[in-house]
């Protein structure tokens, strides 16, 4: 979160996930008011009436009670409920989905670690079926797509080194 203008609101970025900078106890809030801004959210919460009430949430994370969260549209889905997921290929288990990273690209990148480390769109021309109840996405990923990450072979190292 961070504070809006000069007024006692924060913005927040809704599509932004990671640790909170600030650890501070939980509070429960009210939120009065919320409307867009650019890529942030404004958030005006009852009581926080000043910039210095404001200042003080800077770093927080933000959390919604799991029944209070806004209904989504079809093939959406929150971060947290994806996070924790085994991923698959057809039938080939790729890993499990351990963060969610936005801004690349039309779709969000779901970061799986098994072997190794991938980032697979969150596309929906690449989900067959989501069920987040069992944790589990199988998807029809293009050929190759798994191989971006892949570490180099050796012949691939010679041929970088005698392109330097």
């Amino acid at each position: 979160m961070r504070v809006f203008a000069l007024a006692a609101e924060p913005k927040i970025s809704p599509t932004k996930a990671g640790s909170a900078q600030n650890k501070e106890a939980r509070r429960e809030l009210k939120i009065d008011d919320a409307w867009p801004h650019k890529t942030y959210i404004v958030l005006k919460f009852a009581g926080v009436d000043s910039i210095s009430d404001a200042e003080a949430l800077v770093g927080c994370e933000l959390q919604v009670p799991l029944g209070e969260r806004a209904e989504l549209e079809a093939g959406a889905a929150y971060v947290s409920d994806l996070i924790g997921c085994a991923v698959f290929d057809g039938e080939r288990e790729v890993g499990v989905v351990r963060d969610v990273r936005f801004g690349a690209g039309e779709a969000p990148l779901l970061v799986v670690a098994g072997k190794t480390e991938y980032e697979i769109p969150y596309a929906q021309e690449f989900l067959v079926r989501v069920d987040l109840g069992k944790k589990r996405i199988e998807m029809a990923l293009p050929e190759g797509l798994l191989d971006v990450n892949a570490p180099l072979t050796d012949e691939e190292k010679q041929e970088q080194k005698q392109k330097h």
